[in-house]
């Protein structure tokens, strides 16, 4: 497809048409496969997120977040931490989330540590955690939090093995289970 799509057309789209891909400026981007071990990682993420965060926020995986409507720019970070009073309102837009989670898989490097991080922050997302997968096979966690005034990420903690934060709530995941 080399035509740009509109938000309307993007929300006739089924479920099944719109898995796998994200929109860009309005170009349809097929995201690249994820490995077994990519996809527990966000899932052991998500769990430990959800537990911590208590009841007023949900987090979960694999759905878009709504960056802009013009032209369409759709994410679909690795895990999402939601207001959950908005579970059921669609599309799922910045103010509606927290925190997003990029797991860096080969082929998503430049886009996750760049891109997708630069677009967070101008979207107004709070806080951006990415997590680099290290040939070691323990994953490094970078916590970034949102500075209002530049409009841009600052540096946050780094953990290895437990991540163990105290923002955006405090939190403590095992990723030694992985």
């Amino acid at each position: 497809m080399h035509t740009q799509i509109t938000a309307e057309q993007y929300d006739s789209w089924s479920a099944e048409q719109c898995a796998g891909i994200e929109v860009v400026d309005g170009m349809v981007v097929v995201a690249p496969s994820t490995s077994i071990r990519h996809n527990r990682l966000a899932r052991l993420l998500a769990n430990g997120l959800d537990l911590a965060a208590g009841p007023d926020w949900n987090a979960d995986t694999d759905f878009d977040v709504r960056l802009q409507d013009v032209p369409l720019t759709n994410r679909r970070p690795d895990v999402v931490v939601y207001r959950a009073d908005t579970i059921d309102i669609a599309p799922t837009r910045p103010e509606h989330v927290l925190l997003v989670v990029e797991v860096v898989s080969p082929g998503s490097e430049t886009t996750d540590r760049i891109v997708k991080m630069d677009q967070y922050a101008k979207a107004g997302i709070a806080f951006y955690w990415r997590v680099e997968q290290a040939a070691t096979g323990v994953p490094l966690v970078y916590t970034y939090v949102l500075d209002p005034a530049t409009g841009s990420y600052r540096d946050g903690d780094v953990f290895t093995d437990v991540v163990k934060a105290a923002v955006p709530f405090e939190v403590e995941i095992d990723l030694g289970t992985l």
